[in-house]
Formats: structure tokens, C-alpha cells, sequence
């Protein structure tokens, strides 16, 4: 892995802000134009050189799209995917025994050309609902998988958008056993962002030697901390999912939670999947500012997770926000209608650092300052609810007259 940029204090791994699921032992990404979008990339796939294990969270909307029904299924078969072929400009939601046979073609012409069990590609597609995909194009994508022209890992990251502004991606170095493992990871997301298990589109790569169960293990308590306390704009999108690949490339003892490196390499995925979901938020559809919102005093981590959810998802505050208004009232109501337990008479908030609210009661406060702070880039909310033990972090983003134009005229 390259570029190393700096090291995690607390956690002693290796972050690479230049990283993605390319960066661990055996693993390939690249992509390519196929017409699904007018100009841009929009056919990428993640290939390892063995096959791996393999870990999923998926979204709990009840209109499921045909690529995660069918990924869910594949990876049911042994726990294990070798390929993950994603196409963007189309969800294939909502299109019935026809996007299934889609989504079903895909993986297959994807797997002849790897020459690999079509249980072990995965499949996953975003983009507009409703529409099926123009599959002369998927064909197109699948017939060009690894050659090595398109071979680009940033070809990979740039397919799977949408209306994201930037490729978000990050990679880490951990030691295990005294041998460099590395996990990767790329994501896309900026519009229908609410999720309840990951949001939008995430992959998670790593050349570390452990068991899908295990995988399953980490992979859920990471997006339980991450991609699900990132809101965007309330909506849980028919696509989300996040896939995790463990090809165990690095020759260590297996990993499980008698491991003595087990809590280092949770720290890790945890930094990714972190990342990641904190730049889904910063590049929500017309955001100019990247709200986060800390909860500590709750009664537990359950009643913070929601609290401070509730924050970044109020569309008052977010558009207070966006108008660079200190308009506490805002926060304070979203805290009180998130839970029963919240006790105003030992709720304290600050906003930008400037205390507002003690004991359920407004404290006066600069309002010049308040003003300079507001217009910064990335704004922080912290609320004590009560002297629980509960503590949270959720990421969100301000609500524009952008996002109105964007989702105005989202199918043209």
C-alpha cells in the first residue's frame, strides 16, 4: 500500500487516505464507460485472486432490489465471493421476475469471464427505481471485466456514483501477529441516505485470515457505530448494502476474539467503515456543511444512538443550519422527542462549542461569535441528556435550496 499518510494515536494502525478496496494482498478494481451514463464511468467490479470470505449487511426497506436479493442468496450458498460486479445510472428496483433475471445475467457473464462458481460474484446496482437495465450495456461492462487496461482502482471507485461529488474511499494497515494486514474500503451515497443497516453502496476488502462468521461479526458492529448514524435527507434506499471480502492473503493465526490482535483489527474496520459513512454525509445532495452531533449521559448507547440521530435527521435544524441560525430551540426539540428518558433538568448543549441550553434553560451567548463559527464547514453539536452511561456520534449534513434542484429533476 502506498502513500501512507499518518497513524492513528489511540488505535496504532496505519491510515492511508489515498486507499480503497484495491489496497490488501490479491485484490483488483477497475471500471469503465459502457453508456449506462452519458460520458462518465458506470461498470466497475472488485475481483480476488482466491476466493474469500464474505460478510453483507443489506438494507430493510421492504421493496428490495434484485442485485442484493440475489448477492444475499450467492453468499448464503458458502459464505465466500471471489467478485463483486456493481453498475450505476440504473437500481434495477422494482422490476420484478425481469430485474431478477437481470441481475441474474449479470452475475453470470461475469463469472464466465472469471471463469469462476456464479455464487461467488456478488452484484449490486444503483442509480434511478423502476427502470430496467439496458442489458446489451451490462453485457458490454461484464466482457471487459480484469482487462488490464480498465484495471484502474480509481475507474472502480468513480463507476459506482451517482450524484456524489467525490469518490469516497480510505485504506489502514494493522499489525496481526507481527505481519502487515491491510483493510480497504469504497463507498457511494449522497441522496436517499437514512439507512438502518449501511447506506447506499459499501465495500470492505481486506488480505486478513478470518471466518465469514466472524467477518459477520465485525462488519456489523462497525456499521451499527457508522453507516448507521449518517442521515442525509430521512430516506432508506432500496439499494443499500454493505459488502465485506476476506481473502486471508496475510499468513497469520485465523482471527476470532481470543486473538490477541482481535480488538486492534475491529479498531480498523471501525476507522473504515467510519470514514466512509462520515464522507457520505459531508457529500449529502446539495450540503454546504457536515453536521455532527455528540450525545453523552444517555441511559445507554441505544437511547445516544437515537438521540443524536434524531439531531442531524430534524429538518429544522438542519436547514438552521444551512442559514447559519443559532437556533437552539431546534436541538433541543429534536432531543426531547427522540426519547422518553431524556431528562431536560440535566440536559446541557453546546453548539459550535458555545454553550446554549443548561439544565433544559437558554444561556445567553455571543452572537457575533456564534455567527463566525456557524459559518465554518463542519458544525458540532454536543448534548449531555442525563448521567447514563450511554454515549453516541452520528454524522448529518445541512439541508439546501440545492437539494430541492437536485431531486426536482433527479430523472433528467
Amino acid at each position: 500500500m502506498q502513500d501512507i499518510q499518518k497513524i492513528d494515536e489511540e488505535s496504532k494502525f496505519k491510515i492511508d487516505e489515498s486507499g480503497d478496496v484495491s489496497s490488501p494482498l490479491g485484490f483488483i478494481s477497475g471500471g469503465l464507460h459502457t453508456g449506462l451514463r452519458k460520458s462518465k464511468h458506470d461498470f466497475g467490479w472488485i475481483y480476488s485472486t482466491t476466493e474469500a470470505q464474505a460478510a453483507g449487511v443489506y438494507t430493510l426497506n421492504r421493496f428490495k432490489a434484485a442485485p442484493l436479493q440475489l448477492t444475499q442468496d450467492s453468499i448464503a450458498v458458502n459464505h465466500t465471493l471471489q467478485a463483486i460486479a456493481v453498475n450505476s445510472a440504473y437500481a434495477n428496483a422494482c422490476t420484478g421476475e425481469q430485474g431478477m433475471k437481470d441481475a441474474q445475467d449479470m452475475q453470470n457473464w461475469v463469472a464466465t469471464k472469471l471463469n469462476i462458481a456464479k455464487h461467488n460474484v456478488g452484484v449490486a446496482s444503483t442509480g434511478v427505481i423502476g427502470d430496467c437495465l439496458p442489458m446489451d450495456k451490462i453485457q458490454y461492462g461484464a466482457d471487459h471485466v480484469l482487462e488490464e487496461q480498465y484495471n484502474v482502482s480509481e475507474n472502480f471507485n468513480k463507476a459506482i456514483l451517482t450524484t456524489d461529488l467525490f469518490p469516497k474511499h480510505v485504506a489502514v494497515e494493522v499489525d496481526i501477529d507481527g505481519q502487515k494486514v491491510t483493510i480497504g474500503g469504497t463507498a457511494k451515497g449522497s441522496g436517499m441516505i437514512h439507512p438502518n443497516m449501511a447506506t447506499m453502496l459499501g465495500f470492505i476488502t481486506t488480505d486478513a485470515n478470518i471466518a465469514a462468521s466472524k467477518l459477520q461479526q465485525v462488519l456489523k458492529s462497525a456499521i451499527d457505530a457508522s453507516f448507521n448514524m449518517i442521515t442525509v435527507d430521512g430516506d432508506c434506499s432500496t439499494n443499500d448494502m454493505v459488502l465485506f471480502m476476506a481473502n486471508g492473503q496475510v499468513n497469520h493465526n485465523e482471527l476470532d476474539d481470543k486473538h490477541p490482535n482481535w480488538e486492534a483489527f475491529v479498531a480498523a474496520v471501525q476507522y473504515v467503515c467510519s470514514t466512509l459513512a462520515k464522507s457520505i454525509a459531508k457529500d449529502g445532495e446539495g450540503a454546504t456543511k457536515l453536521v455532527t452531533s455528540k450525545v453523552t449521559g444517555a441511559e445507554n448507547i441505544d437511547e445516544a444512538r437515537k438521540i443524536a440521530k434524531s439531531i442531524v435527521s430534524s429538518n429544522l435544524v438542519k436547514t438552521a443550519i444551512h442559514g447559519e441560525d443559532a437556533n437552539f430551540g431546534r436541538i433541543v426539540a429534536a432531543i426531547g422527542y427522540a426519547s422518553e428518558m431524556v431528562n431536560p433538568n440535566d440536559t446541557f448543549v453546546t453548539l459550535c462549542g458555545l454553550p446554549v441550553v443548561d439544565k433544559g434553560v437558554f444561556l445567553s451567548f455571543d452572537e457575533e461569535e456564534m455567527k463566525k463559527r456557524l459559518r465554518e464547514d463542519n458544525i458540532v453539536i454536543s448534548a449531555q441528556v442525563g448521567n447514563g452511561e450511554g454515549q453516541a456520534v452520528a454524522y448529518g449534513c445541512d439541508l439546501s435550496y440545492d437539494y430541492v434542484r437536485i431531486n426536482a429533476s433527479y430523472r433528467t
